[in-house]
This record gives structure tokens, C-alpha cells and sequence, in this order.
């Protein structure tokens, strides 16, 4: 378990990609992002979907019995987010939740380490995200560093199963901030600006 509680980090996390996914205008749903399995509008129902998975998780349900992708209307993105965060973070109130074993993708852990887990995924998609769109807001680094901590710790070998959720790491750029260096560290290439 993480020697801090994940639930406010988790809870700056819900509220960045909130703020992001606000933004989102329909002509760019179809946009690519640096998460090449997924456009905006698949990454938007991956990112619902996995919260909605982390609610029921943390309301003490089988979170893995959700499907990780939500198909919401093209104009209802934000308030399905909204209405998935909210549900999350109450379900992670109770500080029982954060030692209560909780089954993910990748075993069964303790609440805290699922919370951490699953906040990494969001901080990544968080940037997947603003790559697709321009970076129409700056990201918060506090995020990312707590997100690079728990891919590095939880990722630890560089060289990754092609059939994983995150590729191989790929060299960090010259410069890079430290999204820069989480998206290397799970194999992302940032999208080049001019």
C-alpha cells in the first residue's frame, strides 16, 4: 500500500480530467490520440467507463463486472463524467475502503493500492487527452509526478507484454516535464506541435 492516501490526489485527478473533458468540442471526437487503440470520443467512454468501475469498487461491488467504456451522446461527455466522478469519490469516503481488498484488472489489492492504480490510469488518459486536443489547459505536475511514482513502482520492468494496457517504455525527450515522462514511461510518443 502507498504510505499516503490516494483518495485526495485521486480526487485533483477527477477534478483535472473534469475540467479537460469540458473542453471537448464534438468535431474533435474523431481525433486521434497517443493512446492508439482509442479516438477522443473511445477515450471518453474509457475514461467513464473505468471511473464508474472504481465506484463500484469502492461501494464494495465487482468493479471488473462493469465495462471499462461508457457510450454516452456526443454533447454528454462532461456530465457523465461528473456524474461518475462524484459517485467514485463518495464510494472512497469511507477510510475502511482504503485496507478493504478490492479485485482490478491486475489482482486482488488492498483499496489503496487499487485507488492509486486506477488514479495513474486517469492521470495518463488526463494527458492522452489533452494531446488530442492541443493542450488547451496546462496540466497539473503534482498529478503527474504521483502518477510517474506509481507507474514506475507498479510497472517496474520497461520492457512490456504487447497485450498490456501500456507499451514499452520508449526514451524519455530531451526537456521533457514530467508528462513527458510518464507518457515515455508507458510507451506513449507526444504528438509534435509546431
Amino acid at each position: 500500500m502507498n504510505a499516503i492516501d490516494p483518495r485526495p490526489v485521486y480526487a485533483r485527478a477527477t477534478e483535472q480530467a473534469a475540467e479537460l473533458i469540458r473542453t471537448v468540442r464534438p468535431e474533435q471526437l474523431a481525433a486521434p490520440t497517443p493512446c492508439a487503440e482509442y479516438d477522443v470520443r473511445a477515450l471518453l467512454g474509457h475514461v467513464v467507463g473505468g471511473t464508474l468501475r472504481m465506484a463500484v469498487a469502492g461501494e464494495g461491488g465487482d468493479g471488473l463486472a462493469v465495462h471499462p467504456s461508457a457510450d454516452v451522446a456526443d454533447d454528454g461527455w462532461a456530465d457523465a463524467f461528473e456524474e461518475v466522478r462524484a459517485r467514485a469519490l463518495r464510494a472512497w469516503a469511507d477510510d475502511a475502503r482504503m485496507q478493504a481488498p478490492v479485485r482490478v484488472p491486475w489482482g486482488e489489492v488492498p483499496g489503496a493500492a487499487a485507488l492509486s492504480g486506477y488514479t495513474m490510469e486517469l492521470v495518463t488518459h488526463t494527458w492522452d487527452l489533452s494531446e488530442a486536443l492541443g493542450r488547451p489547459l496546462p496540466l497539473d505536475p503534482e498529478l503527474g509526478a504521483f502518477a510517474l511514482s506509481v507507474a514506475r513502482r507498479v510497472l517496474a520492468d520497461p520492457r512490456r507484454d504487447a497485450d498490456g494496457p501500456f507499451g514499452s517504455a520508449r526514451p524519455t525527450p530531451e526537456g521533457a516535464d514530467v508528462y513527458g515522462e510518464l507518457a515515455a514511461w508507458l510507451g506513449r510518443t507526444p504528438f509534435s506541435r509546431v
